[in-house]
Order: C-alpha cells, then structure tokens, then sequence
C-alpha cells in the first residue's frame, strides 16, 4: 500500500469482530437484531461520526433510531432525507424510540422549530444563490442567506445530524451538498447512511467522506488519482472510474464505515421481512372530498351488512373510485423511492393492478424495466422474465398481481413493492413468491408504499392480518372470499360513527 496512505489508518482503525452486538440501548421499543446492535455500537466508537453502508433492507434507518435514543441528552436531532421518506422516518421513530418528539419540516420558508428529532428535505435545506460576477469577471454562483432553512437549523443547534440517502450530495457543485458540508461542520455528531456501494463509483463518495471525517482524505486530486483512475480526455478529466478499491474498502472500513450484506447476515433474518412506507399524496383534496362522498354512501347503506344484501359490485365500485384517486396522488413520489431505490444497485419487483399505473411505471424506467401484464402473450412473458433474470441492464420487473402473480421464478431481486393491493392474502403471498422461491439466496424485503391516510392503509393493514392468519394454518383453509371488503366497509361504518 502506498505510504502516504498508511499514515491515514493510526488508531482510528477498528475491528468489527470487536464490535458489541448485545449493546443495552434504555428505552428502545423493539429489539434490533444483533448486526444492528453492532451497527450501534460502531457509531458510539467513531463518537458519533460514521457512515453506515449496508444494503438495502437491513435497516439503517433503524441504527441510526437506536444510537439517537442511545442518546436523549443529544438534542434538538435533525434527519435529512429525500421528500419521499420524510413521514416513514416520522414512523420508525415513532415505532422504535420513547417519546421521540418528531417534527416533519414542511415548507421553504422557515418558522419556528419545536421538536427534539427534526425530519427535514434535501430540497429545502440549502440558501438560494444568484449569478455574479467576481473580481476577475468570472460568473460565480453567490449565496443569499436565510432563504433556505440551513442557517435556521444551525441556530438551534443541533446535536446530531443524520443523512439519509447521503450520496444525493455527490455532486461538489450542487447546493445541497454545499448546505450539508455547512451543517457537518456546525454539529459534533454526523451519520451518513447509504446503500450505494463507494467502490463502484468511489469519486461521488469523496464528499460524503469528507463530510463525515477529513482527515481520511484531505486531498481531493490524489484521491481521484488513486482510487478513481483519473485520466485526461478531450475536455477534461474524467474522474468515473475506479482503481484500488480493495485498499478503498479497507481504508473506509478501518476509518469511517460499516457495510454490510444480507448474504453476510443471512442467519439473524427472518425468510421474509415486511415494511410499510408512507408515501404523501399530491392530490389530498380530490381524495379528502372523495372519501367524504365514499363515507355518505356507507351511511346510506348503513353499514357492511347493509352494502352485502345490496350489491358487492356497488360497494367495488364506490372502493375503487377511492383507490384510483389514491394512487393517482402517489405516483410521483412512489417513483422517487423507486429512483432511491435502484441507487443500491440491486433489482427490483414491483406489482400493481391498474393499467394506466403500469404504463407509467413503463414510462418513467423504460430502459432498464420489462412488464408482465394481460397483454403480454405467454411467450413474451418468458422472454421478460429471463430478461430481468439475466440482463444487468434490467433493474426493474413492473407486474400486474393478477398476471404475473404465479408460475414466475423471479429470484434475480430479493426486494417486492407493492404499490396496489389484491383482495386477498393469497394473491398478495402468491405475488412475493415470485421472489421467494427455490434458488433464492437473501432474505427476502416486502413493501407497502402507502398513500398515508387513505383507503391504502385500511387495506394493507387488513390484508396483513389474514396474511398472518393464513400463514399460521396448517390445513390450507384460507379467509372467506370476499371478507376483506365487509372487513373494510365495517371499518368506514365504525369511523362514521364515531
């Protein structure tokens, strides 16, 4: 190893074996798995300054949840994050810490802040800047403070600052880097979180590296010499390869990072674990005066039993109108998650129910994505799933439940989204099969993304219950075909009346 490299690795270096994996955190509300509680511990050795790398689904978030309530004394707290996880943030910390304190920071325009955990956007956190020109007539970009909320945030001084996400600052150019390397210096404790693997692209990590500890690499040029094999061409230099990336892994590993895999963790999950993401809608008025109207029918009709001797058609109907409207509302940042998503470099199943969600899907990821749906012929149907099997290409399988929900080995991706939702669990279990089958080698991640408050919840949280149920039967005896919609429609009777 170069020599001007080792005297970066002194005793900062440490040994993840030696790392406790049964640390005490008081008053967390679930128990972490032991990699989790090792991913704890690693934060409290770098002394609150680290950047935690697993995979996608081996929960991050969560490590970062249970060094902060590892922590209560180190408060205000702020958690920046792309839009699109803004409200599961709120939830996790809801669900894992003790009277977390949560504020969701919505807006550009500041005002004053109250909570103790501070859940904030990318989007809105840097200053403005206008065009000017400088001494040497050069056109530079200049900042005009207090337009954006990062000198707000560090007036109140928080201790603790958490990046989701954090290589959404790999750009050296981009504002939201520029902010967050503001608010780095400005706070004691940094923990950056990211699936994207350095060592595939180490140059847009050399600001995230630099956020969390400087001192790793100083240096930006003799960085981008060795590890992202730097060359000369026609315009320029060209910074997007990589070059010693065993020497990269170690020095980040020993310094900054913990990163692990599920093929590395495979014994401590569980075969399948399931996740509920809240996503905001776009469209709350439309759906709020929707469900308004939806809620006078079910007082109409009087209740379940009422809309059962009337027309279970009707009550379908009335159902979907909701449901279209709600999903409608989620697309955009639905899409987002996905883009997030795909980040990790892992692949990824998703199903849906509705042409016209399917096509946009399409639309937005057509280069790297096949469909299965009724209009795909039997044919065509094996040459999209071999595509998605074999092709490095394509990340994304978009499949309609119905259609693609059984008879296909889709095991190229551990991860299933659910953006719409079968009136069974069946169907629901037989659709994330497709993932978890003979020849699977991870744990496999299920996700609701859930349009929060709608109609979406009522149903992922019913469909969750019998799934529970018919997992729980020995004899194969599944719920009553249809239950789910009596189910539903006596939950909108009893928040009538209420």
């Amino acid at each position: 190893m170069d020599p001007k490299i080792l005297k970066f690795m002194d005793s900062a270096k440490i040994d993840i074996l030696e790392l406790d994996n049964d640390i005490d955190i008081p008053g967390i509300k679930q128990e972490l798995y032991p990699f989790q509680k090792q991913g704890v511990s690693f934060i409290e050795a770098k002394n609150g300054r680290a950047l935690i790398g697993d995979e996608m689904g081996l929960g991050k978030t969560i490590q970062a949840l249970a060094w902060l309530q590892l922590h209560p004394e180190l408060r205000p707290a702020l958690i920046v994050c792309p839009a699109s996880l803004k409200l599961n943030w709120e939830r996790e910390a809801e669900l894992w810490m003790e009277d977390p304190q949560v504020e969701v920071i919505s807006g550009k325009k500041p005002y004053i802040l109250t909570g103790q955990i501070i859940i904030m956007n990318y989007d809105i956190l840097p200053n403005k800047y206008k065009k000017e020109k400088n001494r040497a007539g050069k056109i530079v970009d200049v900042e005009i403070l207090r337009t954006g909320w990062i000198d707000y945030i560090i007036d109140i001084k928080p201790k603790v600052a958490v990046a989701d996400e954090v290589h959404y600052t790999k750009s050296g150019k981009a504002h939201r880097t520029k902010a967050l390397k503001k608010l780095a210096k400005a706070v004691p404790n940094f923990i950056g979180l990211s699936g994207t693997p350095i060592i595939n692209r180490p140059v847009e990590f050399f600001n995230i590296i630099n956020i969390i500890d400087r001192t790793v690499f100083p240096d930006y040029w003799k960085f981008t010499k060795r590890y992202c094999d730097a060359k000369r061409n026609g315009f320029g230099w060209d910074m997007s390869g990589s070059a010693n990336t065993e020497e990269l892994h170690k020095i980040l590993t020993e310094r900054i990072m913990i990163r692990r895999l599920k093929k590395d963790v495979l014994k401590e999950l569980p075969d399948k674990s399931y996740s509920f993401i809240p996503i905001e809608l776009d469209n709350q008025n439309e759906y709020d005066s929707a469900e308004k109207n939806f809620l006078s029918w079910v007082k109409k009709h009087k209740g379940a039993e009422a809309v059962e001797r009337a027309s279970n058609a009707q009550a379908l109907a009335e159902i979907e109108g909701l449901k279209q409207i709600a999903v409608r509302g989620k697309l955009k940042q639905a899409i987002k998650w996905i883009e997030d998503f795909l980040e990790s470099d892992q692949k990824l199943v998703i199903f849906a129910t509705h042409k016209f969600v399917i096509a946009h899907l399409m639309d937005s990821f057509k280069n790297i994505a096949v469909k299965v749906d009724g209009s795909v012929s039997g044919t065509n149907r094996q040459l999209a799933v071999d595509k998605f099997q074999n092709d490095v290409k394509t990340r994304l399988f978009i499949g309609n439940i119905k259609a693609a929900g059984v008879g296909l080995t889709l095991t190229a991706s551990s991860s299933v989204v659910f953006l719409e939702y079968p009136w069974t669990p069946g169907e629901l279990s037989q659709a994330s099969d497709r993932v978890h089958r003979i020849g699977q080698e991870n744990a496999v991640n299920i996700y609701y993304l859930l349009a929060e408050y709608t109609i979406e919840e009522q149903i992922a949280e019913l469909l969750d219950e019998k799934r529970k149920v018919l997992d729980s039967v020995l004899d194969g005896k599944r719920p009553e075909k249809g239950s789910l919609l009596m189910d539903l429609i006596t939950k909108y009777s009893k928040d009538e009346t209420n």
